[in-house]
Parts: structure tokens; sequence; C-alpha cells
């Protein structure tokens, strides 16, 4: 099995991008690493609804007149990290279905400030066919594929994270900032990165002797961009592979979005997609896609995830989620955030009980610019397609570590996850 980096799409067969999860027995060892002390300010805070009170994870938070962003978690907190030149701007909250909301920083004043979210119903323009033909709406999402997006390389800083939990206790953390050069969506160059810095934590006790270990590192994010890589799904076999449904039309980042279903043709019966497309109504190109990978057939789906196991194991994927949000800037998208969830269900022979692990990948862009030719890296410095993040990152480090570089929170604050297996490795 190829990683989610190597794998190619037969334009006549629809062929997955997946992670590859690696099921090997323990080997591993845990190194310090040092610290180093930026320059910056913590921002905290949760985004809800106004009405229902309920928490809204995943929404936005940027930086006004910078490209400094990050995500709320699934309680709908965020930890923002902004250098203190920029502690006079205001932050901009965007959540899909509801109104922006703009707040200046000095209004934190060192509290988790509570922000409540107004949600914005819009009406479906009374116009155009294409508003009732959802395929009309992909094939104008493709037509406009190359004029949506930017046309110069883009070097972009990001902060990657890889978790895995055994039931609802974290077994393993691995962290890492690295440095993007994405390739125009015009060309059919593939994006590379070069790893800045890393950090790991792993309670092997929790593992049962076995240690997962996920190929492709921030590949895997990458990999499911899918307007850049486009025969990953919006190629000439799309409308073969795919049937488009009409959802409903909606406002995100203030601007009218449609929304449309889509889900595998009948008769195709290997694992593919279902999901959503969150597509721009001015510029067709896509905000944002939620889906997941149909596991119907478990036994055939297992074999696009998992590369090596122990021959007294049965791993069964029970959980394939993907998410993708792109963001406009100077009338041009850019990726922004990816995230993959993956949950396996390990059947052991001879055993009553079985285990259940949950791994979680995400990556979010904080920052990029423009680059040209010449500042382009050698091969031999980029991270491997095939990369394992467990093998790159060591050892133990304080906040500071991470400097000016925002981070996302997992359910609990990673702080605290980490700091309770390092008890248990002491």
């Amino acid at each position: 099995m190829k990683s989610i980096s190597d794998i190619k799409i037969n334009k006549n067969s629809a062929l997955l991008i997946f992670c590859t999860a690696i099921f090997l027995f323990l080997s591993n060892k845990i190194e310090a690493q040092e610290e180093v002390v930026e320059d910056f300010i913590e921002y905290r805070g949760t985004v809800i609804d106004s009405k229902s009170k309920k928490t809204l994870e995943f929404a936005t938070i940027s930086v006004n007149e910078s490209n400094i962003s990050t995500v709320t978690n699934r309680d709908g907190n965020f930890l923002l990290k902004v250098p203190k030149s920029k502690a006079n701007q205001s932050i901009t909250i965007t959540y899909l279905g509801y109104g922006n909301k703009m707040i200046p920083l000095s209004d934190f004043n060192g509290t988790v400030l509570k922000i409540r979210l107004i949600e914005d119903v819009l009406e479906l323009p009374e116009v155009n066919v294409i508003s009732k033909d959802p395929d009309m709406i992909i094939r104008k999402l493709m037509l406009n594929r190359n004029k949506n997006h930017f046309e110069d390389p883009l070097l972009m800083k990001a902060f990657y994270r890889e978790s895995i939990k055994k039931r609802r206790t974290y077994a393993s953390l691995s962290e890492a900032v690295v440095d993007i050069y994405k390739k125009p969506y015009a060309s059919n160059s593939l994006d590379y990165v070069i790893l800045q810095r890393a950090r790991k934590s792993t309670d092997y006790k929790k593992l049962d002797t076995l240690v997962i270990k996920l190929q492709g590192g921030p590949y895997n994010t990458l990999n499911i961009d899918m307007v850049k890589n486009k025969d990953f799904f919006f190629n000439e076999d799309i409308f073969k592979n795919y049937k488009f449904t009409f959802d409903k039309y909606i406002s995100v980042d203030n601007r009218g979005t449609y929304v449309v279903n889509f889900i595998q043709s009948e008769n195709i019966y290997e694992p593919m997609f279902y999901g959503k497309l969150y597509i721009d109504a001015q510029t067709f190109a896509l905000s944002k896609a939620i889906f997941s990978l149909k596991l119907s057939n478990k036994t055939q789906a297992s074999k696009y995830f998992v590369k090596k196991k122990p021959s007294k194991a049965n791993v069964i994927p029970m959980v394939a989620n993907y998410r993708i949000d792109y963001r406009m800037k100077e009338d041009k998208w850019f990726f922004s955030y990816g995230r993959v969830e993956l949950s396996f269900k390990i059947d052991w022979k001879k055993r009553i009980f079985n285990s259940v692990y949950n791994l979680d990948i995400e990556m979010a862009i904080t920052d990029w610019k423009k680059i040209t030719k010449e500042e382009l890296i050698k091969s031999k410095e980029r991270l491997r397609k095939n990369v394992i993040l467990n093998d790159k990152a060591s050892g133990f480090s304080s906040p500071e570590f991470w400097g000016k570089d925002n981070v996302i929170e997992p359910d609990k604050s990673i702080e605290n996850a980490i700091k309770k297996i390092q008890r248990h490795l002491q």
C-alpha cells in the first residue's frame, strides 16, 4: 500500500487518497529538546451561537491586516498567539452560516473572552439556472480553478499535529512547525514541505505493546487539497463517480455560498467519498469541503489504510472523516486548513476485549507570502513524502518553544495532555 503522497489516480478508475497507518511492535525512544523564547501575546476565547449558546467548532479567527489565523477546537475554544507588535489590531471571527464579528485584541484584557455569533440566513437568488443545477455549479468551479488561485508559488508557515488516543485517553502527541512550498494551482508540480521544529510524546503503556505510526506526515493534509490535486476529486470522471444534489444557500464570511451534497454513484463499488462542498457564489471557488469515506465494506477499506500489522490482530477502520478550508485574499483563494480523523478497532485474536484508537491529523496555515523560483529549496532538504513524523520528532518543550507560531488546541489543552503523558513516562 502506497502512502497518501505517492498514490496516483487512474482516470479510468476512482482510486482514493488516504492516510496510511502503520501498526508496529514497540520500538522508539524519547529525547530532550531545547527551548526557544519568542516575543508574543496569547489570546484565548470561546465561540458560541448567540441564541442556543452551543459552542462552534472549527470557527476561523484571523488577525486583521495579517495572515495570522487559527481555528476553534471541538469545544469552541481557541488559543491565538500574536506578536506584540500587532497587539493594537482586531480579530475577525467567521463561521459557516453566521455573520462575521470583529473584536479588538484589547477587549481580551487577559481574560478568556466568550464570543457570540449570530446566524445569517440567506435566500437563494432568483436568477439563474445555475442555482437549480448542482452539476453546473461544479462545472463552473472546475472552469474557474486556475483563475481563482494564485499564479505564483507560495511559501506557507503552518502548524501541524498528529494525535493518537486509545478510546478517550491521549497515548501519543506529535507537533511540528513546517514551511510549505505551495506550487501554483495551474501547475501539475507537487507541493513539498520543510520541517522546522518538531516534538513528540508517547505513553507506550497505553498502546498495548503496539505502536501506531502515520506515514506521510504533513503531506496527509496537503494531499486532500482537492482543488490543487485535481485527479483526486475534480477530474474528468467526476460526474461518473459522484451524484450531486443542491442543499442550501448560506453565508460564509459574509459571502453567498452554495452548499452541494455529493455521494458516490450507485454503480461504483469500491470505497469512495460522500459529504458537502461549499462553493462561493461570486467566484465559484471552493471555500470548504467536509466529507467522509464510505466504510460499508470495512475489509476492503482497510486495505487502503493499513500497511503493516501484527499477525494476531485485525485492524478495522471505523471512521474516516476529512475537512478542507480555503480563504480569500487579494481576490484569490488559498488552502488554509486541513483535518483528517481516523478511527480503528484492533481486534486481537484470542482476546475477549478489543482496542479502539482514534487518530487526528490537522494542519493550519499561520502565515504565507509569494515567492520566486530562486528561493526554492533543494530536494535533499525537503521532507520525504513517506515520512513518519514520530521518527523525526523528539522530546518535550515548554510552550515558549513554539514562539509566535499559532497552535490549534485539541479537545483538551495539548500542554496538559503532554504533562499527563510525561508523568507516566517518568
